[in-house]
């Protein structure tokens, strides 16, 4: 396979990026269904990422390769509890790389940059979600440098 590094680009996503990223979406929904009972049926969004991208306080990324989208992801500031000791934080969401191309460092490239992009707002934590059961992606998430912290449970009565 062709060095993934040398011809990929991650850069700022725009709206003609849209309608992938649509498609990028449902993917990363399906992908998740199989973790998560509370999901309704058919096509969901979890978030409108037209608004991610007008938003100043989010920086949406996608990632090029040979001139064709194979992964994206956000960045987001957010505010803590008055009680923290961090006054806004990152939050990391819509990380999602094409299955063909996993495996290869892209998340983490990715992941570079979107916390590149934090640091250069004084963001000095950041936050994502995951399924405990998306061991990958655990695994990818631990690689970079992140760490357990909370655990959601649920009981259905």
């Amino acid at each position: 396979m062709e060095n993934i590094s040398t011809n990929t680009l991650i850069r700022t996503a725009t709206a003609a990026d849209l309608p992938q990223l649509q498609i990028f979406l449902q993917h990363l929904v399906d992908a998740e269904r199989p973790f998560d009972p509370t999901l309704k049926e058919g096509e969901l969004f979890y978030y409108d990422i037209s608004d991610l991208m007008s938003d100043k306080t989010t920086e949406v990324l996608v990632v090029e390769f040979n001139s064709q989208l194979i992964g994206c992801g956000y960045a987001q500031i957010r505010p803590t509890k008055a009680f923290q000791i961090h006054e806004a934080y990152g939050y990391i969401g819509f990380m999602f790389v094409d299955p063909a191309y996993r495996g290869q460092g892209i998340s983490n490239l990715l992941l570079t940059q979107l916390k590149q992009w934090l640091i250069s707002h004084g963001i000095t934590e950041i936050k994502l979600e995951v399924y405990e059961q998306n061991t990958a992606a655990i695994r990818a998430y631990e690689k970079a440098g992140f760490k357990r912290f909370t655990t959601t449970m649920r009981l259905e009565i």
